[in-house]
């Protein structure tokens, strides 16, 4: 028959000590170097001031086709617009226009 070999209570504390240190020591780490830790923080503040300025450039380029959008309303449609449109796209012109191509 094995005789099995407890350990003391201080043994025991011991181990319960080192663990806890253990544990504290990793979640410190990654409170520092972990991908929203302290060093992570000045990189998030770049990404953040990026993505700020890509949504105010989209919002106003959607404030401009929405603006667009409300020129080419089939009930009150924008002359100017129409005319624009019909120029760039079927290349219509008036008789007494002259065309002027550019090289791209």
């Amino acid at each position: 028959m094995r005789r099995t070999r407890s350990r003391s209570p201080i043994q025991q504390a011991k181990i319960t000590q080192h663990t806890a240190l253990a544990a504290l020591l990793v979640m410190g780490g990654f409170a520092i170097a972990g991908p929203s830790g302290l060093l992570a923080w000045s990189e998030n503040l770049r990404v953040l001031d990026q993505r700020e300025a890509q949504l105010a450039a989209l919002e106003a380029e959607r404030e401009a086709l929405k603006n667009r959008v409300a020129l080419l309303h089939p009930d009150h449609a924008d002359p100017d617009m129409v005319g624009e449109l019909l120029r760039s796209q079927l290349n219509v012109v008036h008789p007494n226009e002259v065309v002027i191509k550019l090289e791209d």
